[in-house]
C-alpha cells in the first residue's frame, strides 16, 4: 500500500480516487471525547527529564530507572523485558495498569526499536493526564511512516521481521500482487463505497488557524492532510481544495527551529474551523474533474494501454475473500432453508398426527360414555327384571290358589248339580209344576254359575302359562347379561 501513498497531496491515490484516514474515522475507532477533540498533543519545551517521568509512571526509585535505560540509535529507550517484570511484581495497582498501558503504546502505536519503549512516548503518555486527544498524534505518526515508506521505498526494517512474515503470509484470495497494483492503480470512483456504515460525522473538521488544511503534531515530527481532498468519505460534494503549503508540511523535531513551529500549529488548533457536509447532486463538481485530470502525482506511473483492463477482470483470478465468504453464507443459507423446509413439513405431519389422535380420543371418550350409557341402562332393567321376577312369582302363587279353589268350587257344584237332578228325578211325580218350575230355574242358575266357572278357570290357566313364558324369556336374558 505505501507505493500508493501520495507524499504531495498526503493521501492514497488509487487510479482518480483518493483516500486518507480522518480525524473523525480515528475519534470514532477510539472512542475518544469529543469535548477534548481540539486540545492536541504538543511537544513540551521544559518538560521533566525522561528519568523523572519514568519515576512517576512506575513509582521506583532513581537508581532503579537508571539501570534500566538504554540508547538506542539516536533516541533513549527501556526495554520492554523490564516493565513486564515491573508488572507482574509490582504492589500498587494503579501503577501496574499505568506501566502496562505505557508498553501498549510504546510496542503497539508507536513503535520504534523492537521491544523497547522510546523516551518520546513516555511524554507523550505523561501528557495524557492533562486530558489531550491523542487521536492527531496517532494519526500524525501513521502519515509520516507512509511518507517515509514512500521515500526509502522499503515497508519494513530490519528490527522489524514478524511483521515481513505477517505480510508474508499467503491470503485467501489468490490474486497475485501485480494485479493488486494493476487493479488499484485502475480503480474508479463507482468502485469505492463512500462512507462506512458506522461513520456518519454531523461536521467535518477542514482548517486550523491560518492554514488551508489540518497540520498534525506527532511525537517525532509533524505533518499535516486535506480533509477537503476527500470529500467523498464523508458522502459529501468533492470541489477543489486548498492544498497550498501542504506538501512542504512534514519535518521532525531535529530540525532547527521546530519549537517556533510547533508553537504555531498549537496556536492554530486554538481556531480550528468544521463545516456541515454537504450532499447535492452529483458527488463531485465539473470543476473538480478537470482540476483533477491535470494534477500531476508523485505516485502514479503512466499506465500502458494493455494495463487498462476492468477491475472485474482481475478480479476474476479467482474468488475473492469476500466472494467466497459471500458464497459460503448463501449455501449454508440454502442448507438452513431446506432444513426449514423440512421441519415445516414435519410440523405439519405432527399436527395431522396430532388432529387423527385427538379424533381417536374423541371417539374413545364417545364409546366409553355409550358403555357407560348402556351399562347403567343394563343394570336398571336388571332392577327391573328382578322386581318382576318377584312380582311375576307372587302373582303365580296366587294364581294357582284361585285355580284350586275354583276346581273345588266346580267339584262342589257338580255335586250339588248331580243332587239336584236326583232331587229332581225323585220328586218329579210328586212336586207341583211349581216346585218344578223353582227347581228348573234353580238348576239353570246352577248351570251359568259352572260355565262362568269354567271360562275363569280356563282364563287362570292362560295367564299361568303366559307367566311361565315370560319367565323362561327373562331367565334367558339375566344368562346373556
Amino acid at each position: 500500500m505505501a507505493q500508493f501513498w501520495n507524499s504531495a497531496y498526503s493521501c492514497f491515490t488509487f487510479g482518480r480516487v483518493d483516500l486518507v484516514p480522518t480525524v473523525e474515522e480515528y475519534t470514532a475507532l477510539l472512542r475518544c471525547p469529543k469535548v477534548q477533540a481540539d486540545k492536541v498533543y504538543s511537544k513540551a519545551a521544559g518538560a521533566p527529564a525522561f528519568v523523572k517521568k519514568l519515576m512517576n509512571i512506575t513509582g521506583m526509585s532513581e537508581q532503579w530507572v537508571t539501570a534500566r535505560i538504554q540508547q538506542k540509535g539516536d533516541s533513549r529507550c527501556i526495554l520492554w523485558v523490564s516493565l513486564k517484570d515491573l508488572i507482574i511484581v509490582h504492589p500498587d495497582t494503579k501503577r501496574k495498569v499505568g506501566v502496562f498501558a505505557l508498553s501498549v503504546y510504546g510496542l503497539v502505536m508507536f513503535p520504534k526499536a523492537l521491544r523497547h519503549i522510546d523516551e518520546a512516548v513516555t511524554d507523550f503518555f505523561d501528557r495524557l493526564d492533562k486530558r489531550v486527544t491523542l487521536v492527531p498524534a496517532i494519526l500524525a505518526e501513521t502519515l509520516r511512516s507512509l511518507s517515509a515508506c514512500r521515500r526509502t521505498g522499503e515497508v519494513f526494517s530490519e528490527s522489524y521481521s514478524s511483521l515481513k512474515e505477517i505480510a508474508a503470509m499467503s491470503r485467501r484470495d489468490g490474486i497475485s500482487d501485480e494485479n493488486w497494483i494493476v487493479l488499484l492503480r485502475n480503480l474508479q470512483e463507482e468502485d469505492v463505497e463512500w462512507r462506512a456504515p458506522w461513520f456518519v460525522p454531523d461536521e467535518i473538521l477542514y482548517q486550523c488557524g491560518s492554514f488551508d488544511w489540518v497540520p498534525l503534531l506527532g511525537i517525532w515530527g509533524t505533518t499535516g492532510y486535506a480533509p477537503l481532498l476527500v470529500l467523498r468519505q464523508y458522502r459529501s460534494r468533492q470541489f477543489i481544495p486548498m492544498t497550498h503549503g501542504l506538501a512542504q508540511s512534514e519535518f521532525a523535531y531535529k530540525e532547527k527551529n521546530y519549537r517556533k513551529k510547533v508553537q504555531e500549529i498549537s496556536d492554530a488548533w486554538k481556531q480550528t474551523r468544521r463545516m456541515k457536509r454537504l450532499a447535492v447532486g452529483s458527488m463531485t463538481t465539473p470543476e473538480y474533474k478537470g482540476w483533477l485530470s491535470k494534477r500531476v502525482n508523485d505516485n502514479i506511473p503512466e499506465l500502458s494501454l494493455e494495463d487498462v483492463r476492468m477491475i472485474e477482470e482481475y478480479l476474476q483470478v479467482i474468488p475473492s475473500e469476500l466472494e467466497i465468504v459471500k458464497r459460503d453464507f448463501e449455501e449454508r443459507n440454502a442448507e438452513l432453508e431446506k432444513k426449514i423446509e423440512q421441519l415445516e413439513e414435519e410440523k405439519m405431519h405432527l399436527r395431522l398426527d396430532a388432529d387423527v389422535q385427538k379424533l381417536e380420543a374423541e371417539k374413545l371418550k364417545k364409546g366409553k360414555r355409550k358403555v357407560e350409557e348402556d351399562l347403567d341402562s343394563l343394570k336398571t332393567d336388571y332392577k327391573k327384571l328382578r322386581m318382576s321376577i318377584r312380582t311375576a312369582g307372587l302373582g303365580k302363587t296366587a294364581l294357582k290358589k284361585t285355580l284350586v279353589e275354583g276346581q273345588c268350587e266346580k267339584e262342589m257344584l257338580v255335586a250339588r248339580v248331580a243332587e239336584l237332578e236326583k232331587a229332581l228325578h225323585q220328586h218329579r211325580g210328586r212336586n207341583s209344576d211349581i216346585e218344578l218350575r223353582a227347581s228348573l230355574s234353580k238348576v239353570e242358575d246352577l248351570k251359568g254359575k259352572v260355565e262362568e266357572l269354567e271360562a275363569a278357570l280356563q282364563n287362570c290357566e292362560l295367564r299361568v302359562d303366559l307367566l311361565e313364558s315370560n319367565n323362561e324369556q327373562w331367565k334367558e336374558q339375566l344368562r346373556r347379561s
